[in-house]
């Protein structure tokens, strides 16, 4: 485990956007855990002298894909890196919790507001999805390994590294009230806002 660990840590390279969406990207579709690294973080409150810091940019969250299989019996996900990550970059906030709390804590920066969209009423940035792919973008850089069953290293990490912009397995992070905070307001303001 230690050796898979440190291939996050320091990996050989921090993937771009560009990389990442498209038919041209060259993440796998296979099951494994991803690292987020970020060049200015989405808030000032997070404290980056405890980051975890390669190549001028911090570790701030992690995820895998696909999530561990139901103990119920249910069919499993069949997510992989590949989906997952696209998710992440250029998909929307009511699909990926990255983008939620990225975009909740720098809606007010970037002028983007959460909403109620569509006869689903799910809850995400509407067109300012755009502007929030575009800041991550310039700020946000990927790398991953492919694991067959990454939840049970992400039970080994995720505790262990400081990791701002998790919230699963992470509610003793100094960062979580304020990232929980932000998000509830950012729903509840929504929800009191027209749908569109």
């Amino acid at each position: 485990m230690k050796k898979t660990y440190d291939k996050l840590l320091k990996p050989d390279d921090l993937v771009p956007r560009i990389q990442l969406i498209g038919r041209s990207s060259i993440v796998p579709s296979s099951p494994g855990i991803y690292a987020w690294y970020f060049s200015n973080p989405p808030s000032d409150e997070i404290d980056l002298n405890s980051c975890w810091k390669w190549q001028d940019k911090y570790l701030l969250y992690m995820g895998i894909s696909p999530v561990e299989p139901p103990k119920n019996g249910a069919a499993p996900s069949k997510n992989n890196l590949r989906k997952r990550i696209r998710s992440h970059m250029s998909g929307n906030a009511s699909s990926s919790t990255l983008r939620m709390s990225v975009g909740c804590l720098i809606s007010n920066e970037l002028g983007i507001q959460l909403r109620r969209i569509g006869r689903t009423e799910r809850l995400y940035f509407g067109q300012d999805e755009l502007i929030l792919s575009a800041w991550l973008e310039q700020n946000a850089f990927v790398t991953w390994i492919e694991i067959t069953e990454p939840w049970i290293l992400e039970q080994k990490i995720v505790p262990e590294l400081y990791l701002p912009l998790n919230l699963r397995m992470n509610k003793e992070h100094p960062f979580y009230p304020t990232l929980y905070r932000c998000r509830k307001l950012a729903r509840e303001e929504a929800r009191m806002l027209p749908v569109l």
